[in-house]
Formats: structure tokens, C-alpha cells, sequence
């Protein structure tokens, strides 16, 4: 076989992958969220799209299979026979990155194959859309993207455009599928969920392109003239859309056949486009690549060496980090909806609640993105403040903001008497057995400290920092992990096993010691933790390397005990005015036992016991 040949069969398998998945995306979005269910469990009517779903998914499964066999023929220019030697292809699957990425998104595909046929659960159904869409952006980690300066900005990017187009173009493939019945009440829905993924493909596409792109070299090659064919068909796609919602008030218009064929070529120009995804993807694009080589922290990191931190360039320095922001817009636009909900409504939401939230949005914003998430890939002391500030300050603020609250009060419930919806989805997922666990102080402790012990003590460490995927993955962890222990302990939220207050402050006092036990190893440990991943960036301002990372233990002491303190102090005070509403609950109840002329429960008590003084004085007589 032929280079040119495996060439444009890399490109075939790359295109029934992406078209496959995103099929699979578009009949789990319908089954799970577009068409309606029945108390939680698959429609019978939904069967059909389930098997359509199942035959994407062993579709897909097999094209991922085909792609890194291809893939690793045209990188070592060598045929089909001599790839698929097992000695060869365990190497390329375990040792080398590009092998890794692909071959956790085979092994994700093959178990979303297996469950796909016979889930009945939306709850399951759920899952397999939010793994579907996991396993759809792994290989973006190791894209041509990770290759160009600002790769956070161009990673994120390519990772949020990939993420709503999947979005976008599974769901019109998913109503082409869809009976007219079906479609009425599947549209509404998808025509808000579409406009949202519209906006963040154009908007995430346009930034990717303007990060990784040199548009004076760019304007001249035939990945130009792919993008501009690429640009083309989306704003056409948008039209489309616009077609829509325009239809949506009239139900005739959506059952009749002009609505299907609206849909239908709708179909094939995303197929179009996804063909010409294909052909960017398997291109090398004229990059910015004239900064490069500058240093050894851009080809490590992604972005140039800072100079030596202070005070401003903390505060001002920004190093944007798209897929975190994108993530907290996402988190901020969903906030200021449900309160506009509200509001509309004629309820109030407490303006304190809405601040706190924005707050702890900022706060993780500057641990990310802001110039202390700069200076944390350089340093592991700064490294520690961004962790302390992502798990302890801003998950206090936004549990705080009763973000769960929110959403049980306006998100959509059922259309009909029979559909559990969104917002009894959520509530099932509250009371879960999952749940039950993860909210238990123990569950959540474990969760919080304990995972500090599992990071930072083994090698997991220095294999996270060395790659986008895991520095994100740590990032999302710490808020997640802070979020959950400061909802058990002060959250304000429903909590299905809400514990005693008695029991929350045994949990900080514990939290407490854990976390200064760690601080304190961290302080007195005398070799490095992380692998060799700061020595490599050769970082200037720091110099011995050990001492940082023991100042780090110290300020992970500091800013660990002080918001766990606060939480403590909180506790008291929360325990101090439950107790006083429920004497003020006694004592109305006294009185209105009083005005009714009936004794109140002490008294009837104190009566008992008289009687039973008395009968025991009758019966020794």
C-alpha cells in the first residue's frame, strides 16, 4: 500500500470517526434531553434512535481503531503489515503521547459501545453523552494545537469549538432522525442549545485561528482555502438556524415536509463541513512559529518564561486559559439566567448570594488564567497559592452563592405529567447513592485532604504538570474537591444527609490537622516531588528548588488553616442561630398551645411522670 494511499485513508478514518461520534453525540442528546421521557427512564418510542445510537457507536469504535493503525503507518512511513506488529503498536499506544491520547479515546469508545445498547436510564444516558463528548476532545490535547505558542489559549479554544460543534451538528443529525411528533418537542429545545453552540464555534474558532495562525503565510496555502470553505458553510449553517426559530411558533411548519428538507440539507452541508474538518485536521498549519524556540518554558508550558514575580505583575499579569474560561461563562451565564428567571418570575434572589458567586468566579479565574495562574506553572510556591486559592477560597464564596438552589428553582421540569426533566434529573442525581457517599463528611474529607496525600506524595504529581490535560485536570479537581467539603460543612444548598453541626466541627477539626500534617511534610521533605518538571524549566527567579517547595508547604499551612478556620467560626455561628429559631419554634408553639387552653409539652410531661408516681404509690399500698 502506498503512502498517498494510507494518507488519504488516514484522512477517511478520521472523517467517519468524527461523523460517527458526533452522531452518536446528536441520538443521546434527543434520547437524554431533546424528546421526552417516561419518570426517568427511555421512551419505548426512543428505542429506535438507541439502536441508531448503538450502530454509531460501534462505528466509531472501529474507525478509532483503523485511525491509529493509519496514523502510525504514515508517521513511520512504513506499511499496514509492519504497524500492526504487537511489539510495535504497544510501543507507539504506551510510550509515546500522540499513542496514549488515541488509545484512552479507543478504550472510552469501546466501553460507551457496550453500554450504548441497552441503557434505559436518561440518568445513564447522560453519562454516555458528557463520556461520548470526554472522549471526542482527548486527542485535542495532542493536536497541532499543543504544538504553537499560547497553547492554553489554543488548546481551550480548540477544545470548547470542538465541544459545541459536536453539539451543534450531532443534534441536526439527531432531528433529521426525528418523527415530526417527535420533532415538535424536540426543536424549542435544540433551537436555544443551537444558538449557544453557534456563538461558541464562531467565537472559539476565531480565537484558535488567531492564536496558531500566521495569516501573511496562511493567505497563500490550501489550508487558506480550507478555512475560508470552513467559515463559508458555518455562517451558512447559522442561516439555517435562524430558518428554524423563525418556524418555531408554527407547528404545522415543523411537521411538514419544507421543515424536513430545511434539515435535511442542513445535514449534508455539516457533512461538508465535517469533511473539510477532516482535511484541517490531518493538514499542518502555517503556524506562529518564529518564538519557538526563545526558551525551554514555551516548549514545556506553552507560553514564554515571566519575569521575576511582584505585586503587580501578580495582579495584572493575564495568560488566558480558554477552556477555563470558557467553563466559568458558561458557569456565570447559567447563574445570571436562573436569576433573570427569577426575577421575571416575580421571586428575589439575595443580591448577597449573586455577589458571592461572582467572587469565587474571580477568584478562579485568577488562579487560572490571572497572573497568579501564570506564575504557578513556574514556581511550585506560587504553584501551592493558586491550589489554596481554587481549593479553599473560592469554593467558600461560591458555595456561598447556593448555585444548586438556584438551579432546582428554575431549571426546566417536565413537559408533560410523565416526564421527569431536567430539574428531576438533577434532583436524582442529589439522591443518588453516588451522592449519598461523596456528601457524607467521612466521603467528603477522604475526597478533600486525602487526595493532597495522593497527589503530591507519589509521581502523579510530576506526571500532571508536565501536560495541559493534567494541570487542567488538577485545577478542576481542587475546586471540585473544595466545593464538595465546604458544601457538607457550610453550604447552604439541599443536602439530602445534612449532618449535625457537632459532626461538621469534628470534620474541620480533622480537616485541620490532615492539612497541617501534609503542610508540615511538605515543609520537611527533603526531595523534590515533581519529577524533575521545575528543574527542567531552568526558571530564573527561582533558585534552590527544595527551599521553594518547603515555602510552598508553609504557605499551603497558612492558606489552608485561616478558610477552615473561617468555615469553623461559621459553623458555630450557624449552630448558634439554629438553636435559637427552634426555641423561638418552641416557644410559639407554647403559646399557641397556651391561647388554645392546652398544656404545653413539659407540663403534659411533668403530668405524666405524676401519674406514674402515683400509680406506683397505689399499687405498693
Amino acid at each position: 500500500m502506498s503512502q498517498s494511499l494510507i494518507s488519504d485513508l488516514l484522512t477517511v478514518f478520521k472523517f467517519t470517526s468524527i461523523a460517527s461520534s458526533f452522531f452518536l453525540v446528536g441520538a443521546l442528546l434527543a434520547i437524554s434531553f431533546l424528546t421526552l421521557d417516561v419518570k426517568g427512564k427511555v421512551a419505548h418510542t426512543n428505542f429506535e434512535l438507541r439502536k441508531l445510537a448503538a450502530i454509531s457507536s460501534l462505528i466509531w469504535m472501529f474507525s478509532n481503531l483503523l485511525f491509529i493503525v493509519f496514523t502510525l503507518a504514515n508517521i513511520l512511513n512504513t506499511s499496514i503489515s509492519d504497524v500492526v506488529q504487537p511489539n510495535v503498536l504497544r510501543s507507539f499506544l504506551v510510550q509515546i503521547p500522540l499513542g496514549q491520547y488515541l488509545f484512552t479515546q479507543l478504550l472510552l469508545s469501546i466501553l460507551i459501545s457496550l453500554i450504548v445498547p441497552r441503557f434505559n436510564s436518561i440518568g445513564t444516558g447522560t453519562f454516555l453523552l458528557l463520556a461520548t463528548l470526554l472522549a471526542i476532545v482527548i486527542p485535542v490535547f495532542q493536536s497541532h494545537s499543543a504544538s504553537s505558542g499560547s497553547h492554553s489559549m489554543a488548546i481551550g479554544s480548540l477544545v470548547i469549538h470542538v465541544i459545541a460543534l459536536a453539539l451543534w451538528v450531532g443534534g441536526v443529525f439527531a432531528l433529521a432522525s426525528l418523527t415530526p411528533e417527535k420533532r415538535i418537542h424536540a426543536v424549542p429545545r435544540f433551537s436555544v442549545l443551537a444558538l449557544w453552540a453557534a456563538i461558541a464555534v464562531v467565537i472559539s474558532g476565531s480565537a484558535n485561528a488567531f492564536v496558531r495562525l500566521d495569516f501573511r503565510a496562511a493567505w497563500n496555502s490550501s489550508y487558506a482555502y480550507l478555512v475560508i470553505a470552513k467559515i463559508f458553510l458555518t455562517a451558512t449553517l447559522i442561516g439555517f438556524g435562524y430558518l428554524h426559530r423563525k418556524n418555531l411558533q408554527n407547528l404545522s411548519e415543523i411537521k411538514g415536509s419544507k421543515f424536513r428538507q430545511l434539515i435535511l440539507t442542513e445535514v449534508v452541508i455539516m457533512t461538508v463541513t465535517l469533511a473539510i474538518g477532516s482535511l484541517l485536521a490531518s493538514s499542518q498549519p502555517p503556524v506562529r512559529d518564529s518564538n519557538l524556540d526563545v526558551n525551554r518554558a514555551l516548549s514545556i508550558v506553552g507560553v514564554d518564561m515571566p519575569p521575576a514575580p511582584n505585586l503587580s505583575r501578580i495582579l495584572l499579569g493575564y495568560e488566558p486559559n480558554a477552556l477555563m474560561i470558557g467553563l466559568l461563562i458558561l458557569a456565570v451565564a447559567l447563574y445570571v439566567k436562573g436569576v433573570m428567571v427569577l426575577t421575571k418570575r416575580g421571586d428575589k434572589w439575595p443580591v448577597g448570594r449573586t455577589i458571592s458567586f461572582a467572587i469565587g468566579i474571580s477568584a478562579v479565574d485568577f488562579a487560572t488564567s490571572g497572573g497568579l495562574g501564570l506564575y504557578a506553572n513556574f514556581s511550585f510556591s506560587w504553584h501551592m497559592v493558586a491550589h489554596m486559592t481554587l481549593g479553599m477560597i473560592a469554593p467558600i464564596a461560591i458555595v456561598l452563592g447556593a448555585p444548586i438552589t438556584l438551579a432546582l428553582r428554575t431549571l426546566p421540569q417536565g413537559r408533560n405529567s410523565e416526564e421527569r426533566g431536567v430539574r428531576g434529573t438533577l434532583l436524582s442525581v442529589l439522591h443518588s447513592r453516588y451522592s449519598s457517599i461523596i456528601v457524607n463528611p467521612v466521603g467528603a474529607l477522604v475526597i478533600f485532604d486525602g487526595s493532597l496525600f495522593l497527589l503530591y506524595f507519589t509521581s502523579l504529581f510530576g506526571k500532571l504538570m508536565n501536560n495541559h490535560a493534567g494541570h487542567l485536570f488538577m485545577n478542576i479537581h481542587f475546586l471540585l474537591a473544595g466545593f464538595l467539603f465546604f458544601h457538607v460543612i457550610i453550604g447552604i444548598d439541599p443536602n439530602p444527609k445534612r449532618p449535625p453541626f457537632l459532626v461538621r466541627i469534628v470534620t474541620l477539626l480533622a480537616a485541620m490537622s490532615i492539612h497541617a500534617f501534609f503542610s508540615v511534610a511538605l515543609m520537611s521533605s527533603s526531595t523534590l516531588i515533581d519529577s524533575g518538571h521545575f528543574a527542567s524549566l531552568q526558571t530564573p527567579w527561582v533558585g534552590d528548588l527544595l527551599a521553594d517547595q518547603n515555602k510552598g508547604g508553609a504557605i499551603g499551612w497558612a492558606m489552608g488553616e485561616i478558610p477552615i478556620l473561617i468555615a469553623l467560626i461559621a459553623t458555630f455561628i450557624m449552630w448558634t442561630r439554629d438553636d435559637a429559631r427552634e426555641a423561638r419554634r418552641i416557644d410559639r408553639s407554647v403559646e399557641r398551645m397556651a391561647a388554645m387552653g392546652q398544656p404545653d409539652e413539659l407540663a403534659q410531661y411533668n403530668k405524666y411522670l405524676q401519674e406514674l408516681a402515683d400509680r406506683e404509690r397505689r399499687s405498693g399500698n
